[in-house]
């Protein structure tokens, strides 16, 4: 006689902002999963649908705002949690039809009133998920949270107020997950955090038990471990503290990716000052030619932020010359934008906005120009690629050593008949432009 299961109800997600967000609704939803939840794709179906917000700029809280009446427009069951959750007051003055509002990371509440909207039928047969949690990105790569919070200050910022102080997490458990993501097809890990060079240093870089030896919770520690785990490693969100110095080698080892994200922000010392932010950018272009010397691979990306209160003309132009000098890889930049609760806010010499605007073309201007070259001298190399998309016709995309994903350029490959997502080969690269690089296989699937 066969047994009639019942029916799981069904939960839709929404996720806004970083990639540390998209961790935050990965892990609720594989402990949704595994509480015998299963999820759902559109607003139709979802029986609860849950919109993980961001709260660091206003133009940040203004699509958060946005997706939350979408949720509420098209399904009316709607659980609201992340970074925008700490102004709960707002979101419920603009939508008190909500079910819950949670704050950033608050995993086990979110759960909880996910429960509460929409109770799991008792089954042993539903409590069902892979090993290696449910995620929002594509199989063949994986973001790997390391900490939370952050213990800097930065005039411009209000993450410490949003997710706190501080707290990372032991090194085994990020192996022990780590090892998860690669036996479930992860072929990259993006290291992530809100502060990677931290890592550490609330737990005075203590070591655990790990692998018949220990590990120390340490950034370049933890990178060695990882490297040895065979997918390639990404370190995002990296500050340019003295120790960093000591990573550069393992990625001329080849155990790391030769790539470094470093959120400079700015190059005048007075500017850096005002956002309370490292000021020796001298010393960082020495230690750029020391770590490019050691790798010569090496791929620096940063983000800029201009027109913050008191960025003089003589400031954004020495910006300008710094860059210049420093020939960073990869760069993005942002208008400053006051941010509710940042000390930023009260400074004076607030730039206009058409001014904001003028040097934030400038800078994309100055920065595309060393990037296209940066590319063209890749022209006739061949490098390997990890495929993101494949198409039926032969054609796919995919991203070099040089590119982490959604944030850097792109490798668009013809004649690639044969290979899958997810399969890292070598490209022979035949063309590039400011941003991408365009290429061919240069081997046959076998």
């Amino acid at each position: 006689m066969a047994i009639q299961l019942p029916s799981p109800p069904k939960v839709g997600m929404v996720s806004l902002g970083c990639p540390k967000a998209l961790v935050d609704s990965e892990r609720i939803l594989t402990k949704l999963r595994s509480d015998g939840y299963q999820m759902s794709p559109d607003y139709d179906q979802a029986d609860v649908v849950l919109v993980n917000t961001c709260g660091f700029l206003d133009s940040a809280k203004e699509e958060s705002l946005a997706a939350i009446g979408e949720a509420i427009a098209e399904n009316g069951r709607v659980i609201v949690t992340g970074c925008m959750g700490k102004e709960a007051e707002v979101i419920r003055e603009r939508f008190p039809e909500v079910l819950a509002v949670t704050g950033p990371h608050q995993y086990e509440q979110v759960v909880g009133a996910v429960h509460d909207a929409a109770p799991m039928p008792p089954s042993a047969f539903l409590n069902l998920v892979p090993e290696g949690g449910l995620k929002l990105t594509p199989r063949h790569y994986s973001y790997l949270k390391i900490s939370e919070g952050c213990n800097h200050r930065c005039a411009f910022c209000i993450i410490p107020s949003l997710r706190g102080d501080l707290v990372s997490r032991r090194p085994d458990a990020i192996l022990r997950e780590a090892e998860k993501l690669i036996a479930a097809g992860t072929r990259e890990l993006l290291v992530i955090s809100q502060d990677t060079s931290a890592y550490g240093l609330d737990l005075k870089h203590a070591s655990w038990p790990w692998k018949g030896g220990e590990v120390r919770a340490h950034m370049t520690d933890l990178a060695r471990e990882l490297g040895k785990l065979g997918a390639w490693v990404r370190l995002h969100y990296v500050y340019p503290y003295p120790y960093v110095d000591q990573v550069i080698p393992l990625m001329a080892e080849g155990l790391i990716l030769p790539y470094l994200d470093i959120p400079f922000q700015h190059a005048s010392p007075k500017v850096l000052k005002a956002m309370k932010r490292p000021a020796n950018e001298a010393k960082v272009l020495e230690r750029l030619k020391n770590w490019r010397a050691i790798c010569p691979d090496i791929t620096i990306r940063s983000s800029f932020v201009v027109g913050f209160p008191g960025e003089t003309e003589e400031d954004f132009q020495y910006l300008l010359d710094w860059l210049d000098e420093a020939q960073l890889d990869r760069v993005g930049a942002f208008r400053f934008e006051p941010v509710e609760g940042a000390t930023a806010n009260n400074l004076p010499g607030a730039v206009p906005e058409e001014v904001k605007e003028e040097r934030y073309a400038r800078i994309m201007e100055k920065t595309a120009l060393i990037s296209a070259a940066k590319l063209q001298a890749k022209v006739g190399r061949t490098i390997d690629v990890i495929l993101d998309v494949v198409d039926e016709e032969g054609g796919a995309t995919g991203r070099s050593k040089a590119d982490a994903p959604e944030i850097d350029g792109e490798v668009h490959l013809r004649d690639a008949q044969g290979f899958a997502q997810g399969d890292i080969i070598p490209v022979l690269i035949e063309d590039a432009d400011e941003h991408d690089l365009f290429g061919v296989p240069a081997l046959q699937k076998r």
